[in-house]
């Protein structure tokens, strides 16, 4: 009977054992899931934790089988498994088992101080929680501040349980290699945790400080500017996050012996990123100083604000171009690459390309001389000719070096290159007709529906101020089979034609209506 009480002993023991590394695996599993910083499919967790749980029940069954095996084998040979197993056990050193008594001790210690600090960390946290969220209320998210905070708890929490796995292994005196491999994991965990939160912290803040710039900027301070530059915001969280990442990795490398010399190339990636946003917010802050300076003066024309409006953007696509290409041979020389040689090449190869790329020159030079002679500009409507055939006509949104943007009344945007113009027709150019033809009857008072045209473009000219003189009969122009058609003409400002044009058709229509002289169309109609 006793031999059989040791046999169940043993098999206890190793399944306690098991069991209780069973528990740590899944542990470690739920560990991984919730640490953001490892981006694994919680299906291949799962079945990671599910194949190492097998693998364990197969070594602890293994070994169960074993003991009974020679268990068995002794109890055959006539052996006293009592008798066996106690001198087995006492040519074990006494120290050994007093050492492994403190050490037991020590670790039953250190996983009740862990527990109880915890409780402290969670209660202090929470009401941190709340005293962060009763101030500015206005400013920040009550779920960003609650988030944060279970985050930090979660890191430190994961953080004082590594800790504690540590020193048991130290107080169970395992060997010093297993030791020494926890303590970098701990490391690395430490660091990722603090970069991480690090992340969440900054992004707060800088939410915080958008809300409240936004909150007090007004027409009269400093801070008008900001909503110009408000979309950089995203760009800085973006180089903030590389920047946060770049520091995690090296760090992280220099807790590994073997590759720690690669640490040197995160400094030269963080040079990299601090001058991609310096050159981005540079370019900003001239574009708008720019800006500033050029629309300053109040009482600008209508043909010198177009002038300016057709600079600008050329003056903004220069500037990109500079300091891109200033950022890109200091990225070489960050990164110990001598740009002379590449710029040389790039030279040679330039000077190939132009001598083929003709086109793209006859555009580039046909751009210099529609500014510089004034052909048109941002804002003025034009009818561009390609050909006989294809006729681009709307309102000038940009002019680049290389292109034309033309806004077409319809809403089509057109591009045409410089160098494919042919005839330009600017209908923006101090002043322009309103054309429109009037079909009369054969058998109309004249002198009635002259007068009548004449009241209408009296009235046009009192109520639109885009009109500069009132509509004037030009004459007869056209005669057809049941009626004549008179042109007429209205002087409005340029590239306001088209508006005027609608508006007369309809006064025209209506006053002829309420006058008792039919339209043809309108005879037409009233005839079928």
């Amino acid at each position: 009977m006793s031999n059989l009480l040791i046999i169940l002993a043993e098999v206890g023991l190793v399944i306690i054992i098991f069991l209780s590394l069973i528990w740590l695996v899944n542990r470690l599993s739920k560990l991984l899931i919730k640490f953001s910083l490892f981006n694994l499919d919680d299906r291949r967790i799962k079945i990671m934790r599910r194949n190492i749980t097998r693998l364990l029940l197969l070594v602890c069954s293994v070994l169960c089988i074993l003991i009974i095996g020679v268990n068995g084998f002794l109890i055959y040979q006539g052996q006293d498994l009592e008798k066996y197993t106690i001198d087995l056990i006492g040519q074990i050193p006494a120290g050994f088992w007093l050492s492994l008594g403190i050490g037991i001790a020590q670790s039953i210690g250190a996983i009740i101080v862990a527990a109880i600090a915890l409780k402290l960390l969670k209660y202090s946290l929470k009401v941190a929680s709340n005293r962060a969220k009763n101030i500015e209320k206005s400013t920040a998210d009550d779920d960003i501040i609650e988030a944060f905070f279970k985050a930090l708890y979660q890191r430190i929490k994961w953080g004082i349980w590594l800790w504690v796995i540590i020193s048991c292994v130290l107080f169970l005196q395992f060997p010093a290699i297993i030791s020494e491999y926890l303590s970098i994991g701990l490391r690395i965990y430490l660091i990722t945790a603090v970069g991480l939160l690090i992340l969440k912290a900054v992004a707060s803040i800088v939410d915080i400080f958008d809300a409240l710039t936004i909150k007090y900027s007004s027409p009269d301070n400093f801070l008008r500017f900001y909503d110009r530059l408000r979309h950089l915001i995203p760009f800085f969280k973006r180089c903030l996050e590389f920047v946060i990442y770049v520091c995690i990795a090296t760090l992280v490398v220099q807790q590994v012996e073997s590759i720690a010399k690669m640490s040197d190339f995160g400094l030269r990636v963080l040079k990299i990123i601090a001058m991609i946003f310096l050159s981005q917010v540079i370019f900003e802050v001239i574009y708008l100083i720019a800006e500033e300076v050029v629309f300053k003066e109040q009482n600008l024309t209508d043909i010198q604000r177009s002038r300016r409006l057709t600079l600008i953007p050329l003056f903004r696509s220069l500037l990109q171009y500079l300091i891109y290409f200033t950022v890109g041979v200091s990225i070489l020389y960050t990164l110990d690459i001598n740009p002379t040689p590449i710029l040389a090449g790039a030279g040679i190869v330039g000077i190939a390309v132009g001598l083929g790329a003709q086109a793209l020159i006859n555009d580039i030079v046909s751009g210099f001389f529609i500014l510089f002679e004034n052909y048109y500009l941002v804002g003025d409507y034009v009818e561009l000719r390609k050909d006989e055939e294809t006729k681009l006509e709307g309102i000038v949104e940009a002019i680049e070096l290389r292109t034309t943007r033309i806004r077409h009344p319809n809403g089509q945007l057109q591009i045409i290159r410089n160098g494919e113009m042919g005839a330009i027709t600017n209908y923006s150019k101090q002043y322009i007709f309103a054309v429109v033809e009037v079909g009369v009857p054969y058998n109309s008072n004249f002198a009635h529906v002259y007068q009548v045209i004449e009241e209408v473009g009296k009235q046009l000219k009192a109520n639109y101020s885009d009109v500069l003189e009132p509509t004037q009969i030009d004459g007869v122009e056209s005669l057809g089979e049941s009626n004549l058609m008179l042109r007429t003409l209205t002087k409005v400002k340029p590239g306001k034609h088209l508006h005027i044009q609608r508006i007369l058709r309809k006064n025209f229509m209506d006053i002829l209506f309420r006058e008792g002289i039919l339209l043809p169309a309108y005879t037409q109609i009233s005839e079928d």
